[in-house]
């Protein structure tokens, strides 16, 4: 059943397309998702309560590299694929390499745009695509105490220090 939830662009747009015909409100938003913890759960559940489609956009390996370096991501393009599509609140995933989802999302138009709190509305790739197209953009309030590199460099820090 997750699975289905997996899908190409092309396989998006056919689905957006319908949605939006139907009157469906469609939200979009995009990350790494390289640890997946409670933050990017409570983030994902906010965002669906919104629209009536939530899309996820996840950075395919070779764009995590270039955003995060060499040693990321942790986890595989496919488990957090996997993961994401299992989760109840997440409607539709898919991948993308770039290292921004700007082609992405001007492919899809979707009516609503969300980012996390430690992203300034004016900085939000895709924006002024979403607003132009008569959209919203959401900044979702950020979970204290949970980060995907505060958590890793967490764990490098223990690490180090057990020697």
């Amino acid at each position: 059943m997750a699975q289905d939830k997996i899908k190409t662009r092309a396989e998006l747009a056919a689905i957006i397309d319908e949605k939006k015909a139907s009157g469906n409100v469609v939200g979009f938003t995009n990350g790494c998702f390289d640890i997946l913890h409670a933050g990017h759960v409570r983030y994902l559940k906010a965002a669906r309560d919104k629209c009536d489609l939530l899309v996820v956009g996840v950075n395919s390996d070779s764009s995590v590299k270039t955003i995060k370096g060499e040693e990321r991501p942790i986890n595989p393009q496919d488990a957090r694929v996997e993961v994401l599509s299992a989760l109840e609140c997440v409607d539709l995933v898919t991948l993308f390499d770039e290292e921004t989802p700007e082609e992405l999302i001007n492919a899809l138009t979707p009516d609503m745009l969300f980012k996390g709190g430690d992203w300034e509305e004016d900085a939000i790739v895709g924006a002024g695509h979403v607003r132009a197209n008569g959209g919203k953009v959401f900044v979702i309030p950020f979970e204290e105490g949970f980060s995907t590199t505060s958590i890793i460099e967490q764990i490098r820090s223990e690490k180090d220090t057990r020697g």
